[in-house]
């Protein structure tokens, strides 16, 4: 058992290295990892850094972007909510309107009564209408605008939009008509 390792080394044949071998070997690997870390990996580093600023920073902008969204949202929801409001005030104060003119009709008499009253609901249609498109009106420029600033141009020259428009709020009055019928 005395040179059995010397024995197993010599048993390799051709696959035994030198000791200079292995030397010269490890000098040329450790230069090579040297030159390595010293020019190639500060570079992945800083691509590697760079792309990471890119993300948040595109991380950031779209944050930015979809809270001025919400913004804008809630801003025109609360503009929805004060004119339903407001509609809801004139059609109070037209309908009080309506009544005490009704109390004074009755002592003129049953016919002068009657064509009041249809001229007061054909007043109300009138400024129902007029309301409904000044409405119309507004929300389609606030559409215009939202849809502007969320893709970052005026689409005030788009040539199909009113096309748009009127098909979108025809399609909500269909319910409407349908209510009142």
């Amino acid at each position: 058992m005395e040179g059995s390792y010397v024995d197993t080394i010599g048993a390799m044949g051709p696959l035994t290295p030198e000791l200079f071998d292995l030397v010269i070997a490890l000098i040329s690997f450790l230069t090579v990892f040297a030159i390595l870390a010293r020019v190639l990996l500060p570079r992945i580093e800083k691509v590697l850094k760079e792309r990471d600023e890119a993300i948040d920073g595109t991380t950031a902008r779209a944050a930015d972007i979809e809270e001025e969204a919400r913004r804008v949202r809630d801003q025109y929801r609360a503009d929805l909510t004060a004119a339903r409001q407001e509609a809801a005030r004139l059609r109070q104060t037209a309908a009080e309107e309506g009544a005490s003119l009704l109390a004074v009709l009755r002592e003129e008499g049953q016919k002068e009564r009657e064509k009041v009253v249809a001229s007061a609901r054909t007043q109300l249609e009138a400024d129902r209408i007029i309301a409904e498109a000044e409405l119309r009106e507004a929300t389609f420029a606030l559409a215009l605008e939202l849809a502007g600033r969320i893709v970052g141009e005026t689409l005030d020259d788009l040539p199909n939009a009113r096309t748009i428009a009127d098909d979108f709020f025809a399609e909500l009055d269909e319910p409407e008509k349908s209510l009142r019928t």
